[in-house]
């Protein structure tokens, strides 16, 4: 069955690899400064995976000469967010388009990517969706799930605006801004307590979307959430049309059940899929999630997060599979199945 991987690594070794496309003063600010990449490309612990592929031919050796995927959508993960220099990440956000435009998209026309973006400036990040998104092998913008501000803030609209005028949907990918404490309560004190923390972050982001109106500015925006997980949507979902009923005057705009919106604006990546063992819960959760209708495949390459992706594509017939594999992604992102991509050299 052919297949659109959604999430699919990529990263550079070191900023180095950056310079062509950095002027002078962001060069020396580096090297002088000692700025490395963050480590976002590895994996902790080592066994969840080696570090992302770092140029066109390991991606090719790796990913796209080993399996039956049509098209990947690569996802360039640095850290860089973790940095509160909003010049610099302006500066980073573009080297690093230009680096995967340079290095991977015009290598080989199964590939597509996301536009990565400062987190610290709207007006930064639109200037740069402008600046890139004309290029049609950019099919979204990417966004870390860990923010300073909920992404659906109105503060944040313009560059929604700017996405969906190039015909560009948005993604929330796990991981992001460091230096806000993860949970409600405050900072963890474990790896296992933050690393857990995304899949909660992940649906207050979800609450932010849908009740600061954003679907309703913007009708035909998609968000893709990306290594979030999705066994959690359904009890978010009861819970927050539960409550909407008791105080929907807070937000007046929504005009019907939240969970609406969410089922038909949210879209998730089945990796990691945490799954319920009894097949009969697995068999309810899928029937929530609109019958697999809200699920896209990703490997999460290079990450390993176990045998949930078999588990689930048991469960579903034919029809249910394609959808998991293909057309929730190929609708998502505008792709068709002809003519058949080249293979790069």
């Amino acid at each position: 069955m052919d297949a659109i991987d959604c999430d699919v690594h990529c990263a550079p070794e070191s900023y180095e690899a950056l310079f062509p496309h950095l002027n002078e003063y962001w060069r020396q600010y580096i090297t002088e400064a000692g700025i490395r990449v963050n480590g976002m490309a590895h994996a902790y612990p080592r066994t969840i995976g080696a570090p992302a592929p770092a140029n066109y031919p390991e991606l090719a050796d790796r990913v796209l000469n080993r399996g039956h995927v049509r098209f990947v959508i690569l996802n360039c993960l640095t850290g860089f967010e973790t940095h509160r220099n909003a010049y610099f990440a302006a500066a980073v956000a573009s080297g690093l388009n230009d680096w995967v435009r340079e290095e991977f998209l015009a290598r080989d026309e199964r590939l597509r990517a996301s536009i990565v973006v400062s987190t610290i400036s709207p007006e930064d990040a639109v200037a740069e969706i402008e600046r890139v998104g004309e290029d049609r092998r950019f099919v979204q913008v990417l966004l870390p799930v860990r923010s300073d501000l909920p992404w659906g803030h109105k503060n944040n609209h313009a560059v929604f605006a700017a996405a969906r005028e190039r015909g560009l949907q948005v993604a929330l990918h796990a991981w992001g801004r460091a230096g806000r404490a993860p949970t409600p309560s405050g900072f963890t004190t474990t790896y296992v307590e933050d690393y857990l923390s995304n899949q909660p972050i992940a649906q207050a982001q979800v609450l932010s979307f849908v009740s600061e109106g954003v679907f309703d500015r913007f009708p035909d925006l998609r968000v893709l959430l990306i290594e979030c997980g999705f066994a959690w949507l359904p009890p978010l979902l009861w819970r927050f049309d539960k409550d909407w009923k008791g105080v929907w005057r807070e937000v007046p705009w929504l005009g019907r059940r939240p969970s609406e919106y969410v089922r038909e604006h949210f879209r998730a990546t089945t990796a990691p899929a945490h799954l319920p063992r009894d097949p009969v819960l697995l068999d309810q959760l899928i029937e929530m999630l609109d019958g697999p209708g809200m699920l896209a495949y990703a490997s999460d390459y290079p990450h390993e997060h176990g045998d949930g992706l078999p588990a689930l594509l048991e469960r579903l017939s034919d029809e249910q599979r394609r959808s998991v594999m293909w057309s929730t992604a190929a609708e998502l992102y505008g792709l068709r199945r002809d003519p058949a991509p080249s293979r790069g050299a």
